[in-house]
């Protein structure tokens, strides 16, 4: 019995699913390699992510503590309950980036650590 498998079409199956975007995406991506060129792709760093990530943590926490002071001088358009929601979320971001920074730290040493 001969089996033969057909390629995986990704953009096909991306354009199946209803993510018409990712599949323009792949089959322009696929037209350039084809050519040999790069194009103006845009490449996305881990470095440019988390430091948009960082960015965004920031933001939250300087939010946060501009809310904590408006309900301090009794502001009547910022709320208490707004500002234990920003509050909230801007813990969690820290908390989020301080694990991924743990993550990291613990798997440069498991690196650092392995015997050639």
């Amino acid at each position: 019995m001969d089996l033969k498998l057909k390629p995986f079409d990704f953009a096909q199956a991306a354009a199946k699913a209803g993510m018409s975007d990712i599949a323009e995406r792949v089959q322009a991506k696929t037209r350039l390699d084809a050519l040999g060129g790069t194009g103006n792709v845009e490449k996305s760093s881990f470095q440019a992510a988390f430091s948009s990530a960082l960015g965004s943590v920031s933001q939250a926490q300087n939010q946060a503590t501009a809310m904590q002071r408006e309900v301090q001088f009794d502001n009547p358009t910022v709320s208490l309950e707004q500002t234990m929601v920003a509050m909230q979320k801007a813990q969690l971001g820290f908390q989020s980036a301080v694990q991924v920074r743990n993550k990291l730290v613990q798997a440069y040493t498991d690196i650092m650590n392995m015997q050639v």
